[in-house]
């Protein structure tokens, strides 16, 4: 099966100009940095309330518990939310009428009922083609997510963790080994 594509600082920079041009911007965003920043899934962006982010003063939380009824695994766990990402839904949130905690995150506008995951991976897919990012799919903001991470140091269990996986192969499997990476690695030893 071929891997999502992980995409580039440029290509990031592409896919927020795309979604900055969209009538639905601050929503498409929001769904982005969900992916990007956390590395949610598209199924656990679209379960999301508004109550799932924020407390009962309208605050971004630093942690957010996703249900096993939100999970690919069928397995609850916490998401720790990075002080970039609160940023995003502190600014998200701003854009929303009503802070009411049992709306969901991100709503369609013609019926302000959540977006299935399927309607999520199609608003990914369009994003993409529009930013002239190939091979990139909903899944790719995960694949960067962890990625990235790794380049940085983060430990594979860590990673584990992070990705809500249940085997350390899988997270493994997530990590793209560019020569970027190779480089620093060698150059530990000068």
């Amino acid at each position: 099966m071929k891997q999502a594509k992980v995409l580039s600082d440029q290509e990031v920079k592409r896919v927020l100009a795309v979604i900055a041009q969209d009538r639905h911007a601050d929503r498409n965003r929001m769904a982005f940095m969900f992916s990007m920043l956390a590395g949610l899934r598209a199924c656990e962006i679209a379960s999301l309330t508004i109550g799932a982010v924020v407390d009962g003063q309208g605050k971004p939380k630093s942690e957010i518990y996703l249900a096993h009824t939100m999970t690919k695994g069928r397995k609850g766990r916490t998401v720790m939310v990075s002080e970039r990402l609160q940023k995003e839904v502190a600014r998200y949130i701003a854009t929303t009428a009503t802070i009411d905690p049992t709306k969901p995150l991100i709503a369609s506008q013609k019926s302000n009922k959540p977006f299935s995951a399927n309607t999520l991976v199609q608003l990914f897919r369009r994003i993409y083609a529009e930013a002239g990012v190939d091979g990139a799919s909903s899944h790719s903001g995960r694949r960067s997510f962890i990625t990235t991470l790794a380049s940085k140091g983060v430990g594979a269990r860590v990673l584990q963790h992070l990705a809500g996986h249940s085997s350390l192969a899988t997270t493994q499997r997530y990590i793209d080994v560019n020569d970027a990476m190779l480089r620093e690695a060698v150059n530990l030893l000068s």
